[in-house]
């Protein structure tokens, strides 16, 4: 999870990883940041993020893109 946070705060320093649960749905994490996130994700995690992977539920906190990661290393 630490990683993942550095990860994020590279992208977009200003945002509250640690406690904000409306990443997507208060426009912290715009379109440009979420793709960067994901190519960051895939190069970091060794995973592939598929367009169904690309959803605000999966976006929306440091601890539900850290849940998807796990879901998809697995």
């Amino acid at each position: 999870m630490e990683e993942l946070i550095e990860i994020l705060e590279d992208i977009q320093p200003d945002a509250d990883y640690e406690t904000c649960e409306t990443l997507i749905d208060d426009g912290i994490l715009d379109s440009f940041a979420i793709l960067s996130i994901i190519t960051e994700l895939q190069d970091a995690y060794d995973i592939r993020i598929t367009p169904a992977d690309i959803v605000p539920a999966n976006f929306n906190s440091a601890k539900a893109i850290y849940a998807m990661v796990k879901r998809l290393q697995g």
